[in-house]
């Protein structure tokens, strides 16, 4: 027999390598050797099996530091054997967590804990927020339905008094086995759908399915600075999992509700202040509304229209904490509407005058000399 292979060699990480990237490093070689994706490669399964005996050692603190001090001889007795994990279902078993969903939990059924208890489905709710809301940070109020244990079976789908009974399909594993090439498969059966029992009574109260809707309502803490399409996950209130398996989680999708007066860019926020001619020909000191109130702003002299201002400051807060992202204020030309006969005269005169002064040619003298 063949000498065994370091397990960090096998995992291909350092002795120094943490927890986390040693997780990682046996989830990427489990998808890599998984044999389903190697069914022209007869080595494939013992990789798959090698690769799983190595993170049953590193992924175990106490293991880990045995086999650190005294190599395979220090754990002789935990390590793998050809009996242990006899096809990919045990696999998961152990290390279900490690695989979480994606393609491990359409394999294998979803997530499991390593008891083999399915966890409760995670809830997804949107939360709509105003600028006003963001910018200062708001506690919010949040109703939810989720999936609670059943009050009258406590969970079993069985009418109370009885219980569920062993299947007889699948003698109670939950999974029937099929051979296919070298390699076994299981599927859920198809008799108890996993369950390993049957409810010959059902619960009226949850007609079997050991679970019913109720209300929760929670309090939300949401940060300043949060932005569109951003997700606050809450653990543990998501829907129940089965009895011993822990709740899922609920994820807070944020959505900003549109402003009638400024426009955002991630921490800056855009607005459009509309002047009369005179203002920006001649300089003004005018009042620019803000998310907190009102700033002054200078506008220089000869401001041309479409000029655009920063109000340092002026912005949303940073999530990370570097302070605010500024206000832009664009100026633009309010054209006057409704014009006197004198307010006409004295705008007939100014051009006149700007004209003899040599002031700039208008756009339809430029046009003009464009097609001549």
């Amino acid at each position: 027999m063949s000498e065994k292979r370091d397990y960090y060699e096998v995992l291909g990480v350092e002795r120094s390598a943490p927890a986390e990237e040693i997780k990682r490093a046996y989830r990427k070689k489990a998808l890599e050797f998984h044999p389903d994706r190697n069914q022209d490669d007869p080595k494939a399964e013992g990789k798959f099996k090698e690769a799983a005996e190595a993170y049953d050692i590193l992924g175990d603190d106490e293991k880990r530091k045995r086999y650190d001090q005294f190599g395979h001889a220090g754990v002789g007795g935990d390590a793998f054997s050809g009996t242990r994990f006899t096809n990919i279902e045990d696999i998961f078993e152990a290390f279900g967590d490690v695989f979480g969903g994606g393609m491990f939990g359409d394999l294998f059924g979803g997530r499991r804990t390593r008891g083999g208890k399915r966890p409760g489905r995670d809830l997804r709710i949107v939360l709509e927020l105003s600028l006003e809301e963001i910018d200062q940070g708001v506690q919010k109020e949040i109703a939810l339905k989720r999936a609670e244990l059943c009050a009258a079976c406590r969970g079993s789908g069985a009418k109370p008094g009885t219980a569920p009974v062993l299947c007889a399909t699948c003698g109670g594993r939950g999974q029937v086995h099929r051979s296919q090439g070298f390699f076994t498969m299981a599927t859920p059966c198809p008799k108890c759908r996993g369950a390993g029992k049957v409810i010959e009574a059902p619960c009226a109260d949850c007609r079997g399915a050991g679970l019913t809707q109720r209300k929760k309502d929670l309090t939300l803490q949401v940060p300043a600075g949060v932005e569109e399409g951003m997700t606050i996950r809450v653990g543990d209130e998501g829907d129940v999992g089965e009895p011993g398996a822990p709740r899922g989680d609920l994820h807070v999708v944020i959505k900003e509700k549109e402003h009638k007066v400024f426009q955002r860019s991630g921490a800056d926020l855009m607005t459009e202040v509309p002047c009369a001619f005179a203002q920006l020909a001649l300089g003004d000191t005018v009042e620019i509304p803000t998310l907190r109130g009102r700033a002054e702003m200078q506008i220089p002299e000869g401001t041309q229209s479409g000029k655009v201002f920063r109000l340092r400051g002026q912005g949303l807060p940073r999530l990370e904490g570097r302070g605010r992202g500024d206000q832009l204020v664009r100026v633009f030309v309010q054209t006057p509407t409704g014009l006197s006969e004198r307010q006409k005269e004295l705008l007939r005169e100014f051009e006149c005058i700007d004209h003899e002064r040599g002031g700039k040619k208008s756009f339809f003298e430029k046009l003009a000399e464009y097609f001549n």
